[in-house]
């Protein structure tokens, strides 16, 4: 899986955990146990192999990602700055945070700088994974796309 699926995997899996409604008064949540059923996780095949379409989520069932990585960090024991680097993002996560790890993110992402410069790739990178959150079906607010 690319370093990028690997930051959303981590985030919409913890997401699932904390069982968000699919839809106002709806009553069910995303990747929620059905009773009488396995849990399915959201975007998962149904019965019949078909997947649903992937197309972005609507605004109903959107990950937010503000709460889920503020959650993660009230839990984390390192004060680690994730709104704003890059490195520490990754590592709330308990992802590779390595330059390596980020030259190949900043690679998938098609960065066109100078992957030496890491100061100003990792500010790249870290504006460029909200986007790409947002654009993925994640709720991320203004303030973090910027």
């Amino acid at each position: 899986m690319s370093i990028f699926g690997n930051i959303m995997s981590a985030i919409f899996k913890h997401s699932s955990a904390q069982a968000q409604p699919t839809a106002p008064g709806s009553g069910t949540t995303a990747g929620a146990k059905v009773p009488g059923g396995p849990a399915k996780p959201a975007g998962s095949a149904d019965a019949s192999g078909a997947k649903p379409a992937a197309s972005p989520m609507s605004p109903q069932s959107q990950v937010d990602v503000e709460a889920v990585l503020s959650k993660l960090a009230s839990q984390n024991k390192e004060k680690l700055d994730w709104r704003k680097s890059i490195v520490d993002l990754m590592k709330l996560l308990k992802l590779d945070s390595s330059l390596r790890a980020r030259q190949e993110l900043a690679k998938e992402l098609h960065y066109s700088g100078n992957t030496k410069d890491s100061a100003a790739m990792n500010v790249w990178l870290h504006k460029q994974v909200m986007i790409k959150l947002a654009e993925n079906g994640g709720k991320v607010p203004a303030d973090l796309r910027h």
